[in-house]
């Protein structure tokens, strides 16, 4: 962004933003067009990145983080030298690299004041920091760093001789570059995939545009951050940004059209904000402007960290002056104390996105497809029950039917209504969890006000009424509880659970009343494993945390002959006891899936989906669950 002095204010009382968003004439960068080659300074490399770690992030976590660093051109300005702020930030970088996972970092354009070889050469030798460590970084020409009225076709310039193509050579994200050079793409993998960074010079020309249009082409399912150093700004501190003359080119001619193009930063305007625009398909883009060169120290090296948690759907955003923050212990000045980080809501926020359905119009993420039952009958299954060859999605459950035991075992289930309930107490169901073998489900339409609905149980006589465990277990069901769950209706609620009141199995310890064996949900819609094992009087319970509704989970209890562990989606939950626990109490009566019973009589029926369940007679490891 220029500064006052050298520009005029308009007389006409427009605000000196405005002159310069409708000119575009900022700046007092040097055209360099035919001059001799400039090559990069020689001098050497700032003190600091010797014993860094080398910039290795991790492709596959699914938490990664893109660094972005704007405005600059106070600290290379003339014959006023700091490269000391930059300096510190790309070392923070390095030593943060690995635990932050640190995978690109985009310079937003105006790296010096006028562009001349005595300001790009300090920087370029600050830049040499990342060289050394093999970092992957980005840098636009910003408006200060060239003559600010030309475009890419502009020609040579120091600037193009100390950060084109060239410089690039040995970098890791590097891919291309356009003819003129002002314009280049990169990429990194994180999160298992490819990400592009398309970083556009100050002023693209139509061939800048079709070459970009080319890049984003040349990569169809890839999602692309555009970098350039003009394009959204705001007025004043909490405003929304909004488009400048220029940036609603640049998003008519490219942004708005091009799906891949999720995330825009950058620099030039002060101070920072943030809007959301539909681009042509409906999809969000979120576009973020970030300059600190107005604040003190000439934005003191300013960084900000943009933490991708794809896990999470959610990208966490912090602005920090490492500079100043090396020094925290220090004696720090008054206005440094007030810098080392921002938090301001435009500094310091999350910006949720769900990244696979915003990536789905150009990356969709092919579904999992179903697995035949005999790929999930591993040695020691006993009962395998899915729910994929039922009647059409909603229809109810017949009462003639009867579910497969998928094992051989003979265990197949039989629908048991409570009187009075409606037809479609059961139905069935197209909804399955994403990673369950069979793509159906049971829908259970449960009460306890007053006791409705309909749940299935195995034959008297069935092989697993009898099964004790003395070996161990692992029992597994997929679930999911709907949105109006409640827990003054719908609590305890079994998904599956062995018939017979505990006291005349002779286990006192406890409530008489309570069946042997469930896995039910409590009232704050977790999920408990309450059994009475051989080897003791009383119960043994696991609780999961609570499980948010309308979301199917993966659930496991994993037994291996001296101690019980319950799994949530694979991961252990807090709350397994070290209580001994070796099999299970049994008076030889059928199992119930859906329906919990109390004192020898069904007290309540699920609400929600279950999906595949499987029993095995042996401790199985995580990575043999249905869900793996």
């Amino acid at each position: 962004m220029c500064s006052p002095r050298q520009i005029n204010e308009p007389r006409s009382g427009t605000g000196r933003r405005t002159f310069l968003r409708t000119t575009g004439l900022v700046g007092a960068g040097v055209a360099m067009t035919g001059l001799e080659a400039a090559p990069p300074a020689t001098a050497a490399p700032a003190s600091g990145a010797a014993g860094a770690p080398a910039w290795h992030p991790d492709p596959d976590s699914l938490r990664f983080t893109l660094a972005v660093m704007p405005d600059t051109q106070y600290l290379f300005d003339g014959e006023s030298i700091h490269p000391a702020p930059v300096e510190a930030s790309f070392r923070y970088l390095l030593s943060h690299a690995r635990e932050e996972n640190i995978v690109f970092l985009s310079h937003l354009g105006d790296l010096t004041e006028h562009g001349q070889i005595s300001e790009l050469g300090p920087i370029d030798r600050a830049f040499r920091l990342l060289d050394e460590r093999g970092g992957a970084y980005s840098v636009v020409a910003g408006n200060h760093d060239l003559d600010s009225s030309t475009d890419d076709q502009r020609g040579r310039t120091p600037y193009l001789d100390t950060f084109g193509p060239r410089r690039y050579r040995s970098s890791p994200s590097f891919r291309g570059a356009s003819p003129d050079g002002y314009n280049t793409y990169h990429a990194f993998r994180a999160a298992g995939r490819e990400w592009l960074v398309l970083a556009l010079d100050w002023r693209p020309s139509a061939k800048g545009i079709a070459w970009a249009r080319e890049v984003i082409a040349g990569h169809p399912r890839t999602p692309v951050i555009l970098t350039t150093h003009e394009l959204v700004y705001a007025d004043h501190e909490g405003e929304e940004a909004r488009f400048s003359d220029h940036g609603q080119w640049l998003w008519d001619e490219l942004i708005a059209d091009h799906d891949q193009i999720f995330l825009t930063l950058n620099g030039h305007y002060w101070p920072p904000a943030r809007t959301v625009r539909k681009n042509k398909v409906g999809h969000d883009v979120h576009l973020h402007i970030t300059n600190y060169q107005n604040r003190y120290y000439g934005g003191a090296g300013m960084i900000r960290l943009y933490r991708f948690d794809l896990a999470r759907h959610t990208v966490d955003v912090r602005t920090l002056s490492p500079w100043i923050l090396d020094r925290a212990d220090d004696h720090l000045n008054e206005l440094e104390r007030g810098e080392i980080e921002r938090t301001s809501s435009q500094d310091y926020f999350s910006v949720p996105i769900d990244f696979e359905e915003r990536f789905a119009g150009f990356a969709p993420t092919a579904p999992r497809p179903a697995r035949p039952a005999s790929r999930l009958v591993i040695p020691g299954t006993v009962a395998y029950w899915r729910f994929d060859q039922g009647g059409r999605d909603g229809a109810p459950v017949e009462d003639s039917v009867r579910v497969t035991d998928h094992s051989g075992r003979g265990n197949h289930l039989t629908k048991v209504a409570v009187p009075g309930s409606p037809a479609d107490a059961l139905t069935w169901s197209d909804e399955h969890h994403p990673d369950q073998p069979g793509h159906g489900s049971l829908s259970f339409h449960g009460d306890k006000s007053p006791l409705r609905g309909a749940c299935l149980r195995t034959a008297d006589g069935a092989p697993l009424n009898g099964a004790t465990f003395r070996s161990g277990y692992t029992v597994e069901a997929f679930l999911k509880l709907p949105a109006d769950w409640d827990g003054g209706r719908n609590a305890w609620s079994g998904l599956l659970g062995r018939r017979g009141p505990s006291g005349q199995a002779g286990k006192t310890g406890g409530d008489m009343e309570e069946p042997v064996v469930t896995l039910s949900l409590s009232d704050g819609h977790g999920l408990q494993w309450a059994v009475y094992p051989l080897n003791q009087d009383g119960a043994v319970t696991n609780w999961s945390h609570e499980l948010p509704l309308n979301t199917w989970w993966h659930a496991a209890v994993v037994n291996d002959g001296r101690h019980t562990t319950m799994y949530v989606n694979g991961c252990p939950v807090a709350r397994n006891p070290s209580t001994p626990a070796n099999g299970l109490t049994t008076l030889g009566l059928p199992w119930l899936l859906g329906g919990y019973e109390y004192g020898g009589k069904i007290d309540q029926i699920m609400h929600g989906w279950i999906g595949d369940v499987r029993v095995v007679d042996r401790a199985l490891p995580v990575r043999d669950f249905m869900s793996s």
